[in-house]
């Protein structure tokens, strides 16, 4: 069997940039983490990009394709990124790929962020052998990924499956485009972490809002502390509606969700099932299979760099 490719493969996320060199499902190094708060513009979130990748160019020569996985709202036919939702700087249409291939004299293929992780769960994870499948990613925002008949879902122009910014209230909090009851605006982990905040504040407890990142809230629910308890079957509730959306929507197969509050397990899980035994007609909840991410928090980068080596073999989906 003829060993996979090397590729170069970024993961650009709200807080942090990851870049790496992945071979199949395989990480062989990684770059130190860029500060995505750090640049003043795209250019310079470009520039420290290409430096990272450059330097592991040169530890390995052997890299044939460059894979691109940002947030946000991408034209993959075009290569270019309109806006990152959660990077303030980044606010107008950029040529990504055209800058960051004459940069690196290699073929670039740009994704949304949520496209790559479920690209990673599709071809290799827990959503390997399924034609239809719905991935979340939970982070600073929410992230969606669909694959219908065996191709993940993209529009003409501009990325779609954008799960985080579609409604749980019409009457709700503002989105950062307008619109009305985004559940990003509701279970992203800063607004998550808000949230608990206040409620410790309605009962009397000090707590601030890095107190109540989602891993410690994880910790505090396991030692019996009844409002982190009861945070994580708010987020499951809120969760539920979207899930039960997709399943009258489209039914996947299987939806596959990660990062951020998933890492909770059981915390989340379990809530997340009653709730959806309680929404979903029984024909569907019988088909209903959840399953946690395969590869966990390096799921974006493992599937921006399948899809390059794909995109490089002229074999992309």
């Amino acid at each position: 069997m003829q060993e996979a490719p090397k590729t170069l493969a970024v993961d650009f996320g709200g807080t942090g940039i990851k870049i790496a060199v992945t071979q199949g499902e395989r990480i062989l190094c990684k770059a130190p983490t860029l500060p995505t708060a750090a640049y003043r513009s795209p250019e310079e979130i470009m520039a420290a990009m290409c430096r990272s990748m450059q330097e592991l160019l040169r530890q390995h020569p052997q890299a044939v394709a460059v894979g691109l996985g940002m947030p946000g709202w991408v034209d993959f036919y075009r290569g270019v990124l309109y806006q990152l939702t959660n990077v303030p700087v980044w606010n107008h249409e950029v040529p990504v790929r055209e800058r960051i291939g004459d940069a690196l004299g290699l073929p670039v293929v740009l994704d949304n962020d949520a496209n790559c992780m479920g690209y990673a769960e599709w071809k290799l994870g827990a959503g390997k052998g399924l034609q239809n499948l719905a991935c979340l990613t939970l982070g600073t925002g929410l992230g969606g990924c669909l694959i219908i008949h065996n191709r993940i879902l993209r529009a003409k122009t501009v990325s779609c499956a954008e799960l985080g910014q579609t409604s749980i209230d019409y009457a709700g909090r503002t989105g950062p485009f307008g619109n009305k009851g985004a559940i990003e605006e509701y279970i992203g982990n800063n607004e998550f972490a808000a949230d608990a905040a206040q409620t410790y504040a309605a009962q009397g407890i000090k707590r601030t809002v890095q107190d109540c990142a989602p891993h410690i809230l994880e910790a505090a629910a396991r030692a019996g502390d009844p409002i982190a308890k009861h945070m994580f079957c708010s987020f499951a509730q809120k969760l539920a509606t979207l899930v039960t959306n997709l399943m009258y929507t489209f039914a996947p197969e299987a939806i596959v969700i990660g990062g951020g509050v998933a890492k909770a397990g059981d915390l989340l899980f379990e809530p997340l099932q009653e709730q959806l035994k309680q929404q979903l007609f029984k024909v569907h909840y019988e088909a209903l299979c959840i399953k946690p991410a395969y590869f966990g928090a390096d799921a974006g980068l493992i599937g921006a760099g399948l899809m390059a080596a794909d995109y490089h073999n002229g074999s992309l989906s």
